[in-house]
């Protein structure tokens, strides 16, 4: 029984971050009803994460201070989050995730330019199987009358460019992992509250309002959001540093079925043939490079 339990408590602890991930739109749509705008809560939501590590591991800061790679680790995070928040809450959500998930694609030729990592024949099939897949999602409706097929609307685009700075992310972490834990987790919330809050300020007036005045709702919606990905980020931790990394990733992409089921349940996102069948390659995709 040990060993069983020694695999399945990990798994739950990342099959809760994915669902966390996964669902985190629909509170994200509920903020934004109140007048919270997605880049404004993502603001508080990791700032609350900032300071819980503050607070436990004060020599965070010293520690990213100190080591300049880190601070790409902070963009990349923070820009990951920003679109992936911003995208989901205005968008179809089945869409956004599926192309945030283009990531396999991104990472392989990161992994490429940033760890010197050659190109082998399973990971060019994973990267024809995901932009194979990626066609297949963005193809036009009027066919080849309509244009390339490229992102046409703003949450395509912030799903395209979150999917490929979270490669960025991932390439980094790996690249990083000598540094301290707690230095890179402070880079990574960080990141997240101030790349968030620089786009709420250049995009401020009608396209990003300002918060609205302090209201108990959308406060206690801010705060428990904070503390579920302040936990799910603790259960991906506890799950990935006890589970091989092929297992990790084969278990992450569950974010994909919780995001699209909960979306089609709620209608907040359509499943369309085209969409299954390009869904289905970039999952397939990911897979194989969780299997890698």
């Amino acid at each position: 029984m040990a060993p069983v339990a020694s695999r399945l408590l990990p798994a739950l602890a990342l099959t809760l971050n994915a669902f966390t991930w996964g669902v985190s739109w629909w509170p994200f749509r509920q903020l934004q009803a109140a007048g919270l705008h997605p880049l404004w809560a993502t603001v508080l939501i990791y700032l609350l994460a900032v300071v819980a590590i503050s607070a436990v591991r004060p020599g965070a800061w010293a520690a990213l201070a100190r080591t300049r790679s880190l601070w790409w680790l902070v963009v990349a995070s923070g820009t990951t989050n920003a679109c992936f928040n911003w995208g989901v809450t205005v968008g179809d959500v089945v869409r956004v995730v599926l192309l945030f998930y283009l990531m396999p694609l991104w990472a392989v030729l990161l992994a490429r330019g940033l760890l010197g990592e050659a190109m082998t024949r399973r990971a060019g099939l994973r990267v024809a199987m995901a932009l194979i897949g990626a066609i297949v999602v963005l193809w036009p409706a009027e066919g080849l009358q309509g244009g390339l097929p490229l992102p046409r609307t703003l949450p395509e685009w912030l799903g395209v460019l979150g999917g490929f700075t979270f490669a960025l992310n991932n390439v980094m972490l790996r690249r990083e992992a000598h540094r301290p834990e707690e230095a890179r987790a402070l880079a990574m919330f960080l990141g997240g509250a101030v790349v968030a809050g620089a786009l709420a300020l250049s995009l401020g007036g009608q396209a990003v309002p300002a918060p609205p005045a302090p209201a108990f709702g959308w406060v206690a919606g801010a705060l428990a959001m904070g503390a579920a990905f302040l936990a799910g980020n603790l259960a991906l931790q506890y799950g990935a540093s006890r589970l091989p990394a092929n297992v990790t990733a084969v278990v992450m992409i569950t974010e994909v079925l919780f995001a699209s089921a909960s979306a089609v349940m709620l209608g907040a996102g359509h499943v369309t043939p085209a969409l299954a069948l390009g869904g289905a390659l970039i999952v397939g995709a990911a897979l194989l490079a969780g299997r890698d």
